[in-house]
């Protein structure tokens, strides 16, 4: 089948630093056309993909006449290919695809990797496309408020994913490995409480991940980091990319994801799942959907808890860790329910088409 996948131009396909649904992009893309499948990605101009790429994004992506202009290139490239695409799968923003929404023959899936669902176009988009539109969530959580009637839409869960040839899975570490606390620097993601949770249990902490140097939380690090890096018990590394990813999580006692918000996917807890290190994190978002207590980590509700789940690491069997990961969050596990959802609603489109044609 013709697959036709919508990025947001922000960062390319795959990203080389930050950039989590790109990483998820990329190896959809691959596994598709590993299983020869034709696709065509509508991404960042800079993207490298075994795919047909359509470029576009003009930097730097703010204001109403550049976004108004970014969704009319991804519609109008879905336009032009509207007779020979299969499936649109968008990964981008829903408004892209308003020119296509009332082309019933085309399956469309709409993809949120975020908290904050526009439940309004929601439904309009539904009304439009009726049958053959569907939607995802990373998690359960990212749908958690949709409205209980057919405005809502149609609603699957595909968690986000990771390739594991990129992680090397360890079975030990050592006594004194630290926790580590990898992402977005911002209070949302709680890299105080790491901290705190670190300095209780007696652990050593590394952080690593990009500042934020625009806005309200451009304060955050130099208020609530940066007087507790030592360079002993407090490490920060900056950012890092994929192979010092996994020399930082495999050598990690634990990930630690103290959470202040409803994070629909923290990709990093699958990377450090890939590696072995178990997952220490609040009860919030999809954590509780990620992290089987006592098996792959620790779901707590507050600082006093998680330091208490430090303490009960040596219950976690790495190997188990790793075969947990393989079984859910595998790149191929995520391919595979993602083509499911393609040939299921080909399938229902194909047949509303036959009835309306009768």
């Amino acid at each position: 089948m013709h697959v036709a996948i919508t990025a947001d131009p922000y960062l390319p396909v795959p990203p080389v630093f930050y950039g989590g649904i790109e990483r998820v992009i990329d190896f959809v893309v691959r596994g598709l056309v590993d299983r020869g499948h034709r696709v065509t990605l509508i991404a960042h101009r800079d993207s490298r993909t075994p795919a047909r790429l359509i470029a576009y994004g003009h930097p730097p992506h703010v204001g109403w006449s550049r976004r108004l202009r970014e969704l009319a290139e991804v519609g109008g490239a879905l336009w032009r290919e509207r007779s020979d695409i299969d499936v649109i799968h968008s990964f981008g923003r829903l408004a892209a695809l308003l020119p296509v929404l009332p082309l019933r023959n085309v399956a469309k899936i709409q993809s949120y990797q975020r908290d904050a669902v526009p439940w309004r176009s929601i439904g309009r988009a539904t009304r439009l496309a009726g049958n053959s539109l569907m939607f995802t969530g990373c998690s359960a959580s990212v749908y958690r408020l949709r409205p209980d009637n057919p405005a809502g839409g149609e609603w699957y869960t595909v968690f986000n994913g990771v390739d594991l040839d990129l992680y090397v899975s360890r079975d030990r570490v050592d006594r004194d490995a630290p926790l580590v606390f990898l992402g977005r620097l911002e209070s949302i993601k709680g890299v105080h409480h790491a901290i705190a949770i670190a300095r209780q249990a007696g652990r050593p902490l590394v952080i690593a991940g990009n500042r934020v140097d625009e806005g309200p939380e451009r304060l955050y690090f130099d208020d609530r980091i940066a007087p507790a890096i030592d360079g002993e018990r407090v490490t920060y590394v900056g950012p890092v990319d994929d192979q010092a990813k996994n020399q930082l999580l495999g050598r990690a006692a634990a990930l630690l994801m103290p959470i202040e918000w409803e994070e629909p996917f923290g990709i990093v807890m699958a990377e450090a799942l890939a590696c072995g290190t178990p997952v220490i994190g609040f009860n919030r978002g999809s954590v509780p959907e990620v992290v089987r207590n006592g098996v792959n980590g620790f779901a707590c509700h507050d600082v006093a808890g998680a330091v208490d789940a430090v303490g009960q690491l040596d219950r976690i069997d790495r190997r188990a860790v790793r075969a947990d990961c393989e079984r859910r969050f595998a790149a191929g596990v995520i391919v595979e329910q993602y083509l499911a959802l393609y040939n299921r609603l080909r399938e229902r489109t194909r047949r509303d088409l036959a009835r309306s044609a009768a």
